[in-house]
């Protein structure tokens, strides 16, 4: 399973966003320098992230992105589903109607359970928990400049 550049992009904005908490708004651009990203494409992915709740924005001169929500409070699943959409590994997984071989197949099962692990693992890494990851790996914060 691979995902999307969306999803791994997205994932990099909120840890900048994370490990910028609390320093107010954030602009998209300095994001995207720090995170070596292409402005463009991240302000594409910002409005799904925000229509999900994750981030909130403001316009202007003083405009820009922070998390909605503390770090603890937001999962590398929320992210993922929020730019990709439920987390299936195949669509039989999703909807077993989908496949004329539903009720033969027993390789379902091992789809369904990889799906399961892979969502039960990204449910329970928040972004605070790669903000510690980053800190212990020695990397300086990512501040916000003034």
């Amino acid at each position: 399973m691979r995902l999307s550049t969306r999803a791994r992009y997205g994932a990099r904005v909120m840890l900048d966003l994370a490990l910028n908490y609390g320093h107010g708004l954030i602009l998209l651009k300095d994001v995207a320098k720090r995170e070596e990203l292409p402005g463009k494409y991240l302000s594409q992915i910002v409005i799904p992230l925000r229509a999900q709740g994750l981030i909130v924005s403001g316009r202007g001169a003083k405009g820009g992105y922070m998390l909605a929500r503390q770090p603890a409070e937001i999962t590398m699943k929320d992210i993922v589903e929020a730019l990709d959409g439920e987390l299936v590994v195949t669509e039989c997984a999703r909807d077993p109607r989908s496949c004329d071989r539903e009720e033969a197949c027993v390789t379902k099962f091992a789809w369904r359970m990889l799906g399961d692990r892979i969502s039960e693992a990204l449910d329970s890494m928040t972004l605070q928990d790669l903000v510690e990851m980053h800190h212990a790996h020695g990397e300086p914060a990512l501040t916000y400049e003034i």
